[in-house]
């Protein structure tokens, strides 16, 4: 099988997640286009670029995954930075036309986001205003929303009269979330008319009020007047969302529904609102199932995949937290070491197990990772992920789940508790607190010492790494770290893994 991939921008989560993913299968061939074609976070790919690389690579191609934000805007920042007109935009959709006039029987999975309003100030991936007014934007459209749903009391009317904004930087911010929804619109329209054969509307960094939630309405309202539902999803997510269509494109190549009985480690977690997202654990994961073409099963004995979600007690804290900040919930309202021999238990009676690790945000659980390390059963499973959001996770293990065949498995198993456990719960931190401060450095401004950067953080990971039992059976060699965007936020790696050295 031969697909063709169109990412969502050039960091390693959307261009090499999805290849890895696929190189452990033999039986798939992934295309994507080259780095230089991708732009670079606030600099914008050449759509045209793209689009020919597109029409151009798909003679032979089985499907086609395609970021509307890469192919319509250049990235996602760039999806949230531009100026383009409405004649432009829809000009650069329509090599999707073409593709489907001159080749019916190719099956285009597409997808392209709602637009994010985050809850803080940073001009990181934002407009440059979000610097100064990100947090009062955000704040004043939720209770905005929130008023308008179910009224305010006192205090937050107070806060809402509170809030100023200049009137000019509300209507450029507005006016971009409406060209966006517009695409949207848009994109749905092709859906219907058999251009696309499948689409997912991620939503990044949700909310249950305020902007996201406003856009996620209107779309959701289209699609239904349509009758697309069983055609479009909409959910919490982003950046796992072309490794899900990945797997709902192989699921749909080999007419295959696999069946997933997933379990959580707390009582609590399938109805807990995960941080930056909008709805219960388990309302997400349905979609996210769906998405890659699968279903949930009430047992076992029925399943082709475990999943065991690893879930937060009672609520989401961020993974690099301090100890001593730490919920209380994290171990009254959830058994852990339950959770980890149930776990066990599932693999010694030969199922396949995959985890997802969603008890924290930005970055896994050490305390389960410490507890499968030492009953020696990492190795065994089939899949792991534990990075950025609960959704996130959700979407890459399951397609490392149902795509995994036989080889570069346990590579991609590595690589995971490498980047997900050690460097965002633990190095991450470290070196943010204690190495960069030392070098004059920050979070976002490595100066000319980015090098210097990358070396500290390949020997912390090795050093973690190599105290692990894992090691012992399957030592691994980081043969490069490197920070794609200049800050401490993702990681890019490269190792190589041994056996029984």
């Amino acid at each position: 099988m031969k697909i063709l991939l169109i990412p969502l921008d050039e960091r390693p989560c959307n261009r090499i997640f999805p290849k890895m993913i696929c190189n452990s299968n033999e039986s798939i061939e992934l295309k994507e286009p080259n780095m230089s074609l991708l732009g670079r976070k606030k600099t914008a790919a050449n759509s045209d670029e793209i689009s020919d690389f597109l029409y151009n690579n798909i003679h032979d191609c089985d499907s086609i995954v395609l970021s509307i934000d890469m192919l319509v805007y250049g990235g996602l920042i760039p999806s949230r930075l531009h100026h383009l007109e409405k004649n432009e935009a829809i000009r650069r959709l329509k090599v999707i036309k073409r593709i489907k006039e001159s080749n019916p029987k190719i099956k285009i999975y597409a997808f392209n986001c709602i637009m994010r309003a985050p809850s803080y100030d940073s001009s990181e991936e934002e407009p440059d205003y979000y610097q100064n007014y990100g947090y009062a934007l955000f704040r004043r459209k939720y209770l905005l929303d929130y008023k308008n749903r179910h009224g305010l009391d006192e205090i937050k009317q107070q806060e809402l009269d509170g809030i100023k904004i200049p009137q000019e930087i509300v209507n450029d911010y507005e006016s971009r979330r409406d060209f966006n929804t517009m695409i949207n619109l848009e994109v749905v329209k092709y859906l219907e008319e058999g251009y696309i054969d499948f689409l997912v509307i991620p939503q990044d960094d949700s909310s249950p009020y305020g902007y996201t939630a406003i856009s996620q309405k209107v779309v959701i309202d289209e699609v239904k007047k349509k009758k697309l539902d069983m055609k479009a999803m909409i959910y919490p997510g982003a950046d796992e969302v072309a490794m899900s269509l990945l797997a709902r494109a192989y699921n749909e190549y080999l007419n295959v529904e696999p069946k997933v009985y997933p379990f959580y480690s707390s009582v609590l977690g399938p109805t807990i609102v995960p941080k930056y997202e909008d709805r219960p654990m388990f309302e997400s994961l349905k979609s996210h199932i769906r998405a890659c073409k699968a279903r949930i099963v009430d047992s076992a004995k029925e399943a082709d995949i475990i999943l065991a979600i690893n879930s937060p007690g009672k609520v989401m804290q961020e993974s690099f937290i301090d100890k001593n900040d730490l919920d209380i919930t994290y171990t009254s309202y959830r058994n852990l070491l339950d959770f980890a021999y149930k776990i066990k238990d599932f693999i010694n009676e030969g199922y396949k197990v995959a985890l997802c690790d969603s008890a924290f945000s930005n970055g896994g659980d050490v305390q389960l990772i410490d507890y499968l390390d030492e009953m020696n059963i990492l190795d065994s499973l089939v899949s792991y992920a534990g990075w950025n959001t609960n959704c996130n996770s959700l979407g890459t293990t399951l397609a490392q789940a149902f795509i995994g065949g036989i080889i570069n498995t346990l590579n991609n198993l590595c690589y995971r508790i490498i980047e997900d456990v050690f460097y965002q719960s633990i190095v991450r931190k470290s070196v943010v607190e204690n190495d960069l401060v030392s070098l004059g450095l920050s979070y976002y401004d490595f100066k000319d010492q980015q090098d210097t950067v990358e070396n500290i953080i390949e020997q912390k990971l090795q050093s973690y790494y190599d105290s692990m039992r894992l090691a012992k059976k399957y030592p691994v060699i980081i043969k490069k770290v490197y920070m794609p965007w200049r800050r401490m936020f993702e990681v890019g790696l490269e190792i190589e893994v041994k056996k029984n050295a």
